[in-house]
């Protein structure tokens, strides 16, 4: 019997959605979510059961360090996605969940909300980022990081509910500033370099400073609790290193799954199990 979890078949599923513009056909109710990242926007579409349906992304720098600052770009990226998906399941979509980074403002959470109203989407809840991936995983107990690109979020939950949650301004985008200043290179070109993984053994040296910092927020985050698992998931985590340098620094194992960079974003739509993020929104 295969130890492979059963997530791991829909995360790869979704990615796979995502990248080749595809879609599995549902008669049945759907739900929508938007993830609103530093790097990609990705609108997710699953089942009333949470199976993917279709994905589509865009890259864009519409948020900053967990704050979007660039209004009209997110609007118009969220809008177009909308449009993607919507021909794809041949049918409209009337409202969205939207997921944020775990313990911003409210005003900046407003923002977000905000940001999928202009867009013509209703949004049916506002979740937490490592909440959505815990969704995916089926986490009710354990903790989750999400390294993103901007940012590194941090949720501890038990009994399926968030008990304490971090975001700190450590990503993806702060490895690439290292490896530039590092190598003595343009931002866009060391960016393409990290992201190649034919360069890796090159990038890991560099890098792991960034990724022992990312760590060790991490480790603070979770200093007097004891989650009974540790899961890593982001796209800045997709380095083959990562998961040992953050079990070093955490003192204990440390999952990451496959496609950790689509793990929050198809969580994102789907309900909750044996609790919830944040409350729905209010409008």
């Amino acid at each position: 019997m295969s130890d492979t979890p059963t997530y791991e078949n829909t995360i790869r599923r979704f990615a796979t959605m995502v990248r080749e513009g595809t879609c599995e056909r549902s008669s049945g109710a759907l739900r929508a979510g938007v993830d609103l990242g530093t790097a990609n926007i990705v609108v997710a579409v699953v089942d009333a059961e949470g199976r993917p349906v279709t994905g589509a992304w865009k890259h864009d720098t519409v948020v900053r360090d967990g704050v979007v600052v660039d209004w009209v770009g997110a609007t118009s990226a969220v809008r177009q996605l909308k449009r993607v998906v919507e021909e794809r399941i041949g049918r409209p979509l009337a409202g969205a969940s939207v997921a944020v980074p775990p313990g911003i403002p409210a005003g900046d959470v407003k923002v977000f909300v905000n940001v999928l109203h202009d867009a013509g989407l209703e949004v049916d809840e506002v979740v937490d980022e490592p909440v959505a991936a815990a969704r995916v995983l089926h986490v009710t107990d354990g903790c989750v990081i999400d390294v993103g690109h901007g940012t590194t979020g941090v949720s501890v939950l038990q009994a399926g509910r968030v008990v304490h949650s971090v975001d700190q301004a450590t990503g993806g985008h702060h490895m690439t500033l290292v490896l530039a200043g590092a190598r003595h290179l343009p931002y866009d070109v060391a960016e393409a370099m990290k992201q190649d993984p034919a360069r890796q053994d090159e990038v890991v040296g560099v890098i792991r400073p960034t990724l022992e910092k990312m760590a060790t927020i991490a480790r603070d985050a979770i200093a007097g609790f004891d989650p009974p698992a540790v899961y890593l998931v982001g796209g800045a985590s997709s380095f083959r290193t990562a998961p040992d340098v953050f079990s070093d620094v955490l003192g204990r194992p440390v999952t990451r799954p496959v496609e950790p960079l689509f793990i929050t974003p198809l969580g994102v739509p789907m309900t909750p199990q044996g609790g919830h993020g944040k409350e729905p929104a209010d409008g």
